[in-house]
């Protein structure tokens, strides 16, 4: 399994040799320290820890003595993995053409209305709707839900600030020197939020 950790950057456009464009984003990816490698005897899973980001030493726990990186990820190992504890990977493990999820945090919206958060149409604009075009109209009653409101409902309420996962995107370039990656698409987040790539 290929993975990264990175930092979103821009949005740019890329046109391939047809000159057809493409949008893409900018990551600044890796590079990544393993700092460690669970195996099925001892922590009864496979899998890799990397590091990602220099973090100050005054910021470093005590638990964390030796580990100084801003980011700590478990990725799954297959059981012909040959990484081992202090080696170095780079964006070099992605190529040209890759397929690949991105998971990140989305940007926050804070509080929202059911239009803006679900899609909801609101009321007709129509004699007689003063304050009522954008409200979600019924939430329950008497015949529908037996007197109270079902969980699930769509409603008002916080908005972004959730993990999301884009699939099926296509790695277009690879920059060994600068650390760069520039994948087909928009990713989850602003600018600086971290992510997540998986091949």
């Amino acid at each position: 399994m290929k993975f990264m950790l990175g930092t979103k950057g821009r949005m740019t456009q890329v046109f391939d040799e047809k000159g057809v464009v493409s949008a893409a984003t900018v990551i600044t990816a890796g590079p990544l320290t393993v700092t460690q490698v669970k195996g099925k005897e001892s922590e009864g899973y496979e899998a890799v820890q990397v590091g990602f980001g220099a973090k100050k030493e005054s910021k470093v726990n005590k638990a964390q003595t030796g580990k100084p990186f801003k980011v700590l990820r478990e990725f799954p190992a297959d059981g012909g993995s040959k990484l081992e504890a202090g080696a170095t990977i780079d964006v070099s493990v992605f190529a040209p053409g890759d397929v690949v999820a991105v998971s990140a945090i989305s940007k926050g919206k804070g509080f929202q209305g059911v239009v803006k958060r679900h899609g909801f149409h609101g009321g007709p604009r129509s004699h007689g709707q003063k304050n009522r075009e954008r409200s979600p109209g019924s939430i329950g009653g008497g015949g529908r839900a037996g007197g109270r409101v079902v969980k699930g409902m769509r409603m008002a309420g916080r908005m972004g600030g959730e993990r999301i996962t884009v699939k099926n995107l296509k790695v277009l370039q690879v920059d060994v020197a600068t650390n760069t990656l520039v994948i087909s698409g928009a990713i989850p987040g602003k600018p600086g939020t971290l992510v997540e790539i998986r091949g």
